[in-house]
């Protein structure tokens, strides 16, 4: 099987003017002269965005086995190939990095200005070049010597090198001592797929200030890649055996419910009125009940049954004349509050208003299906009760630890001084509100000083009583923002993004904390501003929540709808969440902005229903949305009527 490559050729010139690109076709003419087979090659500049998605497009895609960049790899002020790749990379090849320089620098000493990268992202090989053409035939020559290349290329396939071993191991002495050491080493590292472990990207709260990142080591990722890791991460809580009473709300079937038995078990009325035979004309009839008479004998001629709606007609009867088609001759002389005779007004049909035995459910008919929600709409309830049911087993419901954090918030119970510079915390009490209304269960972990010991002693409690855990602040870029380290570096936890090119929320963070029992607890760590806290939980956490309690993949998002602007809107390089009021005014619904979106405003929520999906702008294409086109917005509360 060929080896599937892709070329990369970064840089600012050459995006602007493709004819520029020199390095590119030399290794695209160097790989048709091997058993390469070029699959695709583009041109992007030196922004790490692009780059990185450039890249991860092709890995993604499973049908590239090399990518070979080149350009961007020296000490300009606009080289960022190697930051660009390196946080992307599950693997590192250290050892191919030394062959490349080596090579270089036996040509030149200003090889040691150059800075390669190489490794595995999933089960693909990335390799940078330099962008001199002459660079790049001395690194290629260095690499498809003896097979190097697609040696690795061919281990990371999963394949055992067999043949290459066999060529070294015939070679002269000296090379067949090499094999030997080669061989000894392989089966060291045997070469198989090992789980990648959580990489450490976030900074040692140890150092000092001055030593922090400046730009954040994780990448951005889109909207859309955040919601599948999220999705991928998460798994449903186990199942629970709870009783069918009112407070089953909002909790998720983990069986199928199949109808015991036939429903109704027998005729029974649809209306209230009196069981008859159809056979009878209209005319006076002495009036029946449960009192005196049994439902196992048929009634006299000369009589009908008084029945309710639901009960069962007795023996004989087949039809129900409605109190409507009634009137009342008579009542009881001892008892004036009971009827004794009374006249229909008409002949009913057989089988008028009467349900027959299993018109309702059949024996076996599945009622409820493993998946249904338990909604507060009652309809669920009802039809466990109707079938007899006393207990349903149900995926549990997450417990939700919440926290704030930072040095500069207080909580609303306390007061402060009248001089007191610190803001409110408004986080806690808003997502706290928002999760209760939901129907989830919160631990309160209070606000966490901007310490490291706090953080640990916050997040550890978490871990015993809740199913997720939920901060808001420390996540951006300044020395006492904790979380991701606390997160990495004392949990062992893996950061699986933290950063998203949304607004608001671009500093969200998801992450995973394993347990001793081999499993997986989930973290979100929001954006500290009350409005990017609020937008991000309906964004990411509400699906996490909502898969975690078993809810179908496609009903774990908030449902979505079309809308009519009513002012125009901006576009973002980001994917934006504009907050709306949306009406409905009988044919079609209408988005009303709520004004100023800053992030640090939450007003820009209260009564807000709905968020509007702005897509990211495009370079070349409009500016905004205007007033009266259609837009995508996520439903977040109950639409009303204009």
């Amino acid at each position: 099987m060929s080896i599937r490559v892709t070329v990369l050729t970064v840089s600012d010139t050459a995006s602007s003017d493709s004819n520029s690109d020199k390095s590119g076709p030399v290794i695209k003419e160097i790989l048709n002269q091997n058993p390469y087979r070029l699959v695709e090659s583009t041109i992007v500049p030196d922004e790490v965005i692009l780059i990185q998605k450039a890249i991860k497009g092709w890995v993604d895609s499973g049908e590239v086995d090399l990518v070979l960049t080149t350009g961007g790899t020296g000490f300009g002020v606009r080289d960022r190939t190697p930051e660009a790749i390196s946080v992307l990379l599950e693997r590192e090849a250290s050892g191919i990095v030394h062959l490349l320089l080596s090579a270089s620098l036996q040509k030149t000493p200003f090889a040691a200005l150059s800075r390669p990268v190489a490794g595995t992202i999933k089960n693909t090989l990335v390799i940078t070049l330099p962008g001199s053409v002459k660079a790049v035939k001395e690194n290629l020559d260095a690499l498809l010597a003896d097979g190097v290349m697609d040696h690795a290329v061919e281990l990371i396939r999963g394949g055992t090198g067999n043949q290459v071993h066999a060529k070294l191991l015939s070679s002269s002495d000296n090379s067949s001592d090499r094999a030997h050491t080669h061989h000894r080493n392989h089966h060291h590292h045997h070469h198989d797929h090992q789980v990648p472990q959580p990489r450490v990207l976030s900074q040692d709260p140890s150092l000092a200030v001055s030593a922090r990142h400046r730009i954040s080591p994780y990448p951005i990722i889109s909207y859309e890649d955040a919601l599948k890791r999220i999705s991928d991460s998460i798994v449903p809580l186990p199942t629970v055996k709870r009783p069918v009473e009112p407070s089953l709300t909002g909790f998720v079937l983990a069986e199928d419910i199949f109808s015991p038995s036939d429903f109704p078990p027998a005729h029974t009325t649809s209306v209230d009125g009196y069981a008859v035979k159809s056979s009878n004309s209209a005319g006076t009839y002495k009036v029946l009940t449960s009192k005196t008479h049994s439902l196992s004998q048929e009634p006299p001629d000369g009589t009908i049954y008084r029945i309710n709606t639901g009960g069962q007609l007795p023996v004989g009867t087949d039809a129900v004349i409605m109190v409507e088609d009634t009137r009342l001759v008579s009542t009881h002389s001892e008892d004036e509050g009971e009827e004794n005779q009374v006249e229909t007004l008409a002949q009913v049909n057989p089988g008028e208003n009467v349900r027959d035995p299993g018109s309702d459910l059949r024996r076996g008919d599945l009622a409820l299906q493993k998946g249904e929600r338990i909604t507060s709409a009652g309809g669920e309830l009802g039809t466990l009760a109707f079938v007899g049911r006393k207990e349903v087993e149900v995926f549990n419901k997450p417990v939700v630890a919440i926290l704030s954090t930072g040095n500069e918030i207080i909580d609303l119970k306390s007061f402060p001084s009248p001089d007191s510079c610190s803001s409110w915390d408004t986080n806690r009490p808003s997502l706290q509100a928002a999760l209760e209304g939901m129907g989830y269960e919160v631990v309160d972990l209070g606000i966490v000083p901007d310490e490291i010991d706090a953080h640990v002693s916050a997040i550890r409690t978490g871990l015993e009583k809740a199913d997720l855990i939920l901060s808001t602040g420390g996540t951006s870029m300044g020395p006492s923002d904790l979380l991701k380290p606390v997160i990495e570096r004392h949990f062992n936890g893996s950061v699986h993004f933290g950063r998203v090119a949304v607004k608001p929320g671009k500093p969200t963070t998801f992450a995973t904390i394993p347990l001793a029992s081999g499993k997986t607890k989930p973290l979100f760590a929001l954006p500290g501003n009350p409005a990017s806290a609020l937008v991000t939980f309906h964004v990411f956490v509400i699906p996490a929540l909502r898969k975690l309690g078993g809810w179908p993949e496609r009903l774990a998002q908030l449902p979505r709808v079309q809308v009519e602007l009513q002012t125009s809107m901006r576009l973002d390089p980001r994917t934006e969440f504009h907050r709306v009021f949306i009406r409905s005014d009988g044919s079609k619904l209408k988005a009303f902005s709520t004004g100023g979106q800053r992030s640090s405003r939450v007003a820009s929520l209260s009564g807000a229903n709905g968020l509007v999906i702005l897509p990211q702008c495009q370079k070349g294409s409009s500016e905004s949305i205007e007033k009266g086109e259609k837009v995508e917005a996520i439903v977040i509360s109950e639409i009303q009527m204009i």
